[in-house]
């Protein structure tokens, strides 16, 4: 697995890699590094970052790639096609995960693998230093890490634009590559040709991609809104799916009215949901009501409102897309299933015109 971090880095071949902070050089440095878990004991390795001049020639002609092979590439060129030649191989999607509060990374890998294995989905974390303030607790430890989130925005907005890039980049090749094909079967036969093509383009398993932020990885996502050079209001994922958002239900429409994706932004909300609550009266009065707890003044044009409250099973948890909620509950299943595969939940839903949010249907 792929993570992809703004945290310090060590020297450490396992976990202790990972450092509690920022990257010396700037809390937007962004580094990959691949982890795997071999008898039992997590294996890291941090990838160089630049490419060989030999490698990205290698790269451009494999893929079909329109890039100046003079100019400097970096690691995450070679991972992208990586993800895009295994999603399309696989018949998967790819799912790019934000973390929530006081998360190290065994923890992230760990919802990181259960989500693959329970959607079968393609998960690239995006890790931030949220670790719980290190030896603080409670308010305090909480506040450090907000603190850290916002200082995190900065590199996951770069993340953001180079999951852009790539991707329009090779599925630019993909098409270049379906043109040549009806060309050349039909070189004297322009209408036969373009009929081809765009047969070759229906039939071909396009890959989807789509972002799950949880928890106050939603809080980190909202502040890339406010970074130079924002990307993330561009049209980049088939689903933005904002579970169990810590952060305020006050004024999000603001926020969430600029996003832009090819399918649905999903808000899924659970009233009842215990960790929130509890963050909502961490910092004391000044804590306002959490979007993902919050059933009023649901009111982004854009957004549809998922409302889990009385979905058996979901009770007080709060990261009910994995765990007993959706092994118990085949139709919970389902939501997020699709949702994290890039498609539609419409159909499997009722709407209540009383407070803007959806149900699954029956419960």
């Amino acid at each position: 697995m792929y993570l992809i971090t703004n945290r310090k880095l060590t020297r450490s071949k396992d976990l202790k890699a990972f450092g509690k902070t920022p990257s010396p050089k700037g809390p937007n440095e962004l580094r990959l590094v691949k982890v795997e878990k071999e008898s039992g004991q997590w294996k890291v390795e941090k990838l160089d970052d630049k490419l060989s001049p030999a490698t990205v020639k290698q790269l451009k002609k494999k893929y079909s790639l329109d890039i100046d092979i003079k100019l400097p590439w970096y690691q995450s060129l070679k991972v992208a096609c990586e993800l895009f030649d295994r999603a399309r191989t696989e018949g998967k999607s790819i799912l790019f995960f934000v973390h929530g509060y006081n998360n190290d990374v065994e923890d992230v890998l760990i919802a990181a693998r259960k989500i693959e294995s329970l959607y079968n989905v393609i998960v690239v974390p995006f890790t931030w230093p949220a670790n719980g303030g290190g030896a603080l607790s409670g308010t305090v430890a909480y506040l450090s890490d907000k603190s850290d989130a916002r200082v995190s925005a900065g590199a996951l907005n770069r993340t953001i634009g180079k999951i852009q890039q790539y991707h329009l980049m090779l599925t630019r090749a993909q098409q270049k590559r379906y043109q040549k094909e009806a060309g050349k079967k039909h070189d004297q036969n322009r209408n036969a040709a373009a009929s081809l093509y765009t047969k070759l383009v229906e039939r071909d398993c396009t890959v989807k991609i789509s972002l799950l932020c949880h928890s106050m990885g939603n809080y980190v996502f909202k502040y890339t809104l406010k970074t130079h050079e924002n990307v993330t209001s561009e049209l980049i994922f088939d689903n933005i799916c904002l579970v169990a958002a810590d952060t305020n239900n006050e004024n999000h429409a603001q926020w969430v009215g600029q996003l832009d994706v090819r399918k649905r932004i999903y808000i899924v909300i659970n009233e009842n949901d215990a960790a929130l609550k509890a963050s909502r009266i961490k910092p004391g009065q000044e804590q306002k009501a959490r979007l993902g707890h919050y059933l009023k003044k649901l009111d982004s044009p854009n957004a549809t409102y998922v409302n889990v409250t009385d979905v058996e099973h979901v009770g007080s948890e709060h990261t009910y897309f994995k765990g007993d909620s959706v092994r118990r509950n085949a139709s919970l299943k389902a939501l997020f299933n699709g949702m994290f595969n890039g498609e539609s939940v419409d159909s499997g839903l009722d709407y209540h015109a009383d407070n803007n949010t959806y149900t699954l249907k029956g419960q």
